[in-house]
């Protein structure tokens, strides 16, 4: 073992008033989980590093006045969480919105409408309207792959696709351009999808993807099914915990 690394501990703790026991090198989202409580995610996906992005994950720790994303934060001995609260609620609906305006989602024409994280969520949290402002931004389909397309309209910049072609393929073929709503997926620095020398068409950035923005050609609408055991997973914990 390296000298820098320390061995993991059993640390007890509470989430929603329930005591549970737990690794120290946890994250609140992963034990929350693993107890079948459900926290909702759009940017985390199990085996991939977490970069906090969608921040549906956000939880209450008793002590601090500010909401914390629980797959940023390790559990640590005596610590209260809360994973339920009209605020956390308020919050979850509102980001759910925001993602909605931000980009051109139209559901009833879209390949995985009935098989999207977003919607299903949407769902859950009793999002049935969107308060703000859509931007409905021009942007555009890359169908320049023989097997799969991007449809920038329908991407929520969740980066999981960008995660499984570096951590897991190793071929970093994609990448985020640009700021705020201004941000993009983008492929070799900018190449057309076709014309990458890096991608193996391996297509798991396809199947981790949590909507249609990445999907195979010739599916058409309803018929792109992900293959993510997580997402049913996920859709387990939530029936579950009665939530």
């Amino acid at each position: 073992m390296s000298p820098t690394m320390t061995e993991a501990t059993v640390v007890t703790l509470k989430i929603d008033d329930r005591e549970i026991s737990a690794r120290s090198d946890q994250t609140v989202l992963e034990v929350a989980w693993e107890n079948d409580v459900f926290v909702p995610a759009l940017c985390h996906y199990e085996g991939l590093g977490d970069v906090g992005a969608c921040r549906l994950c956000l939880v209450e720790i008793k002590g601090s006045p500010k909401l914390t994303p629980a797959c940023a934060i390790k559990v640590v001995q005596d610590m209260e969480v809360i994973t339920l609260s009209e605020r956390l609620q308020k919050y979850r609906r509102s980001i759910i919105e925001l993602l909605f305006a931000e980009r051109n989602h139209i559901c009833s024409v879209c390949v995985s409408n009935g098989h999207c994280e977003l919607q299903w969520l949407a769902q859950k949290l009793g999002v049935d309207h969107i308060r703000y402002p859509y931007l409905y931004p021009k942007v555009s389909v890359d169908a320049s792959h023989e097997r799969f397309a991007l449809d920038h309209n329908r991407c929520i910049l969740c980066a999981r696709c960008v995660r499984a072609c570096d951590e897991v393929e190793g071929a970093h073929v994609w990448d985020l351009l640009g700021r705020g709503v201004d941000t993009r997926l983008i492929s070799d620095l900018g190449t057309p999808w076709g014309e990458s020398e890096t991608c193996t068409t391996c297509g798991k950035c396809v199947h981790i993807c949590p909507t249609g923005a990445l999907f195979e050609k010739g599916k058409s609408v309803a018929e792109m099914v992900h293959a993510r055991p997580r997402f049913a997973a996920m859709a387990r914990v939530r029936n579950n915990s009665g939530r």
